[in-house]
């Protein structure tokens, strides 16, 4: 049966059907003894990745290159009994450098399939002091059970210094869990909550108060702001709908301390409750990644990829340092919060600022040095305006302050509760530096945006010239003149001198400087040929970037043949559609995956380029010699390396309105 199993998931036959086929072969489910999860569990046990003939060696080669020009690259190549490669781990020298600054908290999934050879593509993503998804390492994997998720976390582990995130989040996967209980076994653990309320609809879409249960359920997971509460309102809904028999729900109210809000906001999570972090990773490479991507192209494309992804953040630190937003209030805190977080984290303490009006504070009562205050707040909620009460501690000899919405214990920012409490008691001016977070703030020089790339090109980069300059130099001199220890301890007594006649201005944490270990050169060969889970890589859906584009060539392609058979007709009527435009489309999809969150400033961006884009459109009509109108896209000087064809489509419209002039 396991052989049957084997051979029809390669022809293509999913596990489903196999299982059926079983069935009705034993006369019945009870005369087997498995079931159809077992079968699953068998098939992704027997499947290995698919690579081409000698894609194993040219990832190799590909990984001993990036080494070379940073020794530290870090990458591992697990392989079987017979050297055949199983899965792949990498991660440059910036991801690791950031992992210092931005390391607590890391979401990871696996729902991605990259390429043809239909790998799961896992991600570790971190968030930084704009908020973005930062990579901080990734892997390419054989399967999904516990003994290859081991292996990864211990491989990340080893590459970012033995330093254990304090918290991962994660979806409702077994074989993940088990592995983190045995890497990360002081880490916090939480469940994607999108992927778990999404199942809803299946476990209860046949009940037939199907609406009431999820609408109530809805009520008891988000607007459940204390322990209590929450339980509360669980027991009388499974008492009012006599659900004590249903095995989904016992099982997620035992584990109800990795999902629901209020058994997690007590921890730090930077913000995230779900895996839309890893998954919109996911469609950031989707924009470079097609069904016909070979593994070589793959990890080229994960440079190209990451060098889009640099860029964002430096652009966001360029307009954090140039760019003030204005305040909206006189409190002198919030002057404070602009002048030391990013914009787009001042923009979201704004919002709490601005949230204030909705909130009435007032003292309720003293517990030792503990001045208790209650802030009743008027929500929204199901077109219906309701007041929720929180309860904020403040201990003025210590200027101590705790929220019952833990905001500030779950984002890093400061809630509107505490701001209204500041404001009652007069303390508006300043608030302690410890509640502003040093991963939000944009006046820390952090190491890591100074490591060096394989594939950095550092022309007009002078402070990484230096730099780069200074560490070849200095390892020249480390591998020729250190001979013994005393040469050593000199050399680190003239460091320590150093440090004190050249004071730094950064105020970042020190990054712990290892050597990365180098791989072994032995010769790998490629995987064997087995299938991946789901539809044959024929039939796998395209991208949606690929969809547009394909529709926009199909619609040239048939307005150019309709124009050549009306020549003796008159002109086209409506534009055709120029290459520039394609790229136009290319960017736009891509700006808008850049970030994969829809931050308030990149929504921003993309409404004021999409305008832009249609106004110019509409100035760009002219015409052509032969008396057709062609539209010329608008051309972006940030694109020049995209738009050759564009430039002289520009450069034949200047001439001829230059000859009309004339005319």
């Amino acid at each position: 049966m396991k052989r049957r199993l084997e051979l029809n998931d390669q022809a293509g036959i999913n596990v489903s059907r196999n299982f059926r086929s079983l069935v009705g072969e034993a006369n019945g489910y009870e005369n087997l003894t498995f079931g159809e999860k077992d079968c699953r569990n068998h098939i992704d046990k027997v499947r290995r990745l698919r690579l081409g003939t000698g894609d194993a060696e040219a990832i190799q080669k590909y990984f001993v290159r990036m080494q070379k020009q940073n020794s530290q690259f870090y990458y591992v190549m697990d392989v079987d009994d017979e050297s055949r490669l199983r899965n792949v781990f990498w991660a440059d020298a910036r991801c690791r450098a950031a992992y210092e600054y931005f390391g607590e908290v890391i979401s990871f999934d696996t729902t991605y399939l990259t390429n043809k050879y239909d790998m799961p593509f896992a991600p570790f993503v971190g968030v930084n002091h704009h908020g973005q998804s930062m990579l901080l390492g990734c892997a390419l994997l054989s399967n999904e059970n516990t003994e290859t998720f081991t292996w990864l976390f211990k491989t990340w582990l080893e590459c970012m210094h033995e330093r254990s995130p304090n918290a991962i989040i994660t979806d409702q996967d077994g074989a993940m869990k088990k592995a983190i209980e045995v890497v990360f076994p002081k880490a916090r653990h939480r469940w994607c909550l999108w992927h778990l309320m999404k199942k809803i609809p299946e476990k209860f879409g046949r009940h037939s108060d199907y609406e009431s249960i999820k609408t109530l359920l809805h009520d008891i997971v988000y607007d459940s702001f204390s322990k209590s509460d929450f339980m509360m309102k669980w027991e009388n809904m499974i008492e009012c709908y006599k659900l004590h028999d249903n095995e989904w729900l016992k099982g997620i109210f035992v584990e109800r301390h990795r999902w629901v809000p209020a058994y997690v906001r007590d921890t730090f999570w930077a913000g995230m409750s779900t895996t839309q972090r890893s998954e919109s990773m996911n469609s950031f490479f989707d924009g470079y990644v097609t069904s016909k991507t070979t593994l070589k192209q793959f990890v080229e494309q994960y440079d190209n990829a990451l060098k889009d992804k640099i860029e964002k953040e430096n652009i966001a630190d360029f307009r954090s340092f140039n760019t003030v937003i204005a305040c909206i209030s006189h409190f002198g805190f919030e002057f404070q919060f602009q002048k030391a977080f990013t914009n787009a984290k001042f923009q979201e303490f704004q919002l709490e600022i601005a949230s204030m009006m909705y909130c009435h504070a007032c003292f309720n009562r003293l517990e030792g040095l503990d001045s208790i205050f209650s802030v009743t707040e008027s929500k929204k909620l199901y077109d219906k305006m309701k007041d929720i009460v929180f309860m904020v501690l403040f201990n003025e000899k210590d200027f101590m302050l705790k929220c019952t919405c833990h905001l500030f214990e779950f984002k890093g920012i400061l809630c509107r509760h505490i701001l209204c409490v500041l404001k009652l008691i007069g303390k508006t001016d300043f608030v302690p530096s410890n509640y502003i977070l040093a991963r939000w703030r944009k006046d820390i020089k952090r190491r890591y945006t100074l490591i060096k790339c394989g594939f950095d090109n550092l022309a007009g980069k002078t402070e990484l010239q230096r730099v780069d300059k200074a560490c070849d130099a200095f390892y020249e001199f480390a591998s020729t003149r250190i001979n013994s220890e005393d040469d050593l301890v000199k050399v680190m007594n003239w460091i320590q001198n150093m440090k004190i006649e050249l004071p730094c201005n950064e105020t970042s944490p020190r990054i712990i400087e290892e050597d990365c270990s180098v791989q072994s050169q032995a010769t790998i060969l490629d995987p064997k040929l087995a299938r991946s889970k789901g539809r044959p890589p024929s039939k796998r859906k395209t991208s949606k970037f690929d969809q547009i584009v394909k529709k926009k060539l199909a619609q040239k392609k048939t307005k150019k043949n309709n124009q050549n058979s009306k020549k003796t007709q008159g002109p086209e009527e409506g534009p055709c559609i120029s290459r520039g435009q394609e790229i136009e489309y290319e960017v736009c999809y891509r700006s808008q995956l850049g970030d994969g969150i829809g931050t308030q400033e990149s929504i921003q961006v993309n409404k004021e380029y999409s305008s832009r884009v249609n106004q110019q459109e509409q100035n760009n009509v002219w015409s052509g010699e032969n008396g057709s109108v062609n539209t010329v896209a608008p051309f972006n000087p940030n694109q020049e390396h995209l738009g050759e064809e564009n430039k002289e489509r520009h450069h034949m419209k200047d001439q001829h309105n230059h000859h009309r002039d004339i005319s």
